[in-house]
């Protein structure tokens, strides 16, 4: 899994990058072939805007984008929209692969 992680008219700390980083890692709890997050930080007349571009095998990418006055709420929203995002299509990939109740032989007793 690539991570870059882009920053445009914001200085990102070491903490903050951590932060993203830590919290990325925990996308692969969903275990989706993830290839590439991109993450963007982008300073904005009104706050800060973050936008996580996910791109996941056999699946269309997953775009999440933020806005809010503090960097780090913005941040923490952002992951929580990806995580649930992730959590969803991940439910969708294990309930396909376990078929419908048609699929069921019965048993004669």
């Amino acid at each position: 899994m690539n991570l870059h992680i882009r920053s445009k008219d914001v200085t990102l700390t070491d903490n903050t990058k951590a932060h993203i980083e830590s919290a990325i890692e925990a996308f692969r709890k969903y275990s989706l072939d993830i290839t590439t997050i991109n993450a963007t930080i982008v300073a904005e007349k009104k706050g800060v805007s973050v936008e996580f571009d996910i791109h996941i095998a056999h699946a269309q990418p997953v775009v999440i984008n933020q806005s809010d006055d503090v960097l780090d709420a913005a941040i923490d929203l952002a992951i929580d929209r990806a995580n649930k995002a992730l959590r969803r299509l991940h439910t969708k990939v294990v309930e396909k692969q376990t078929g419908s109740v048609k699929d069921l032989e019965t048993l004669d007793a």
